[in-house]
């Protein structure tokens, strides 16, 4: 049996919601790894990529149901919830490939003072104290600030930068490939949904 046909189609569309289903429960245990271990302590971070994970998993269930049962109305849902998160999914890729140098830092710093928990992990990862200059008159999580006499730690800006570009282009390199993904999975989803069951009237194939 050619590729194209039923069969086929059912299968690689229920491969394909598999391994979403696999990189869904990867991040809810990557977040709730991090949260259990003390990596991250900022709930949002942790909520955010375990509501992601969630999403998934609930659009990865909706399409292993309609490739199994060939059902006509949740192939067209999860057709259409596939590429709203195809169209998302690709810009945001495109844009973490096109930021420059100056709207890098200026995202990072607006990122930097939304959050104070995130900011104490970042300081204690990294080994730094404040984004763009160090506050002796305060606390900070890294170890060079608490050391006797105190030592000159540098600036989590310094650090975060030198790794900024590389992150990003990782995680458009990720997400392009993975939107790449989703619009196999729509067409996919179409092929199949106008598809004949031959197992409901095999004589109209013959």
């Amino acid at each position: 049996m050619v590729c194209g046909g039923f069969v086929c189609t059912k299968n690689s569309l229920c491969a394909l919601n598999i391994l979403y289903v696999l990189v869904s429960l990867l991040l809810v245990g990557v977040a709730a790894w991090g949260k259990w271990f003390g990596l991250v302590s900022s709930i949002r971070v942790v909520a955010a990529v375990i509501c992601v994970g969630i999403f998934l998993l609930l659009v990865a269930f909706v399409g292993l149901c309609g490739a199994l049962h060939h059902h006509q109305v949740l192939l067209f849902f999860y057709m259409i919830i596939l590429f709203l998160v195809f169209m998302v999914q690709l810009s945001v890729s495109c844009a973490c490939l096109a930021l420059n140098e100056n709207q890098r830092n200026h995202l990072l710093e607006v990122g930097w003072n939304k959050s104070k928990s995130m900011q104490a992990d970042v300081e204690k990862t990294l080994d730094c104290c404040g984004f763009s200059h160090v506050d002796y008159n305060r606390s900070c999580a890294a170890s060079c600030f608490n050391k006797k006499p105190p030592l000159s730690c540098a600036t989590c800006s310094e650090i975060i930068e030198k790794y900024a570009g590389e992150v990003l282009r990782f995680v458009g390199g990720i997400g392009l490939f993975f939107s790449f993904t989703e619009i196999l999975g729509v067409w996919l989803a179409r092929h199949y949904r106008n598809m004949k069951d031959p197992r409901s009237n095999p004589g109209a194939f013959l």
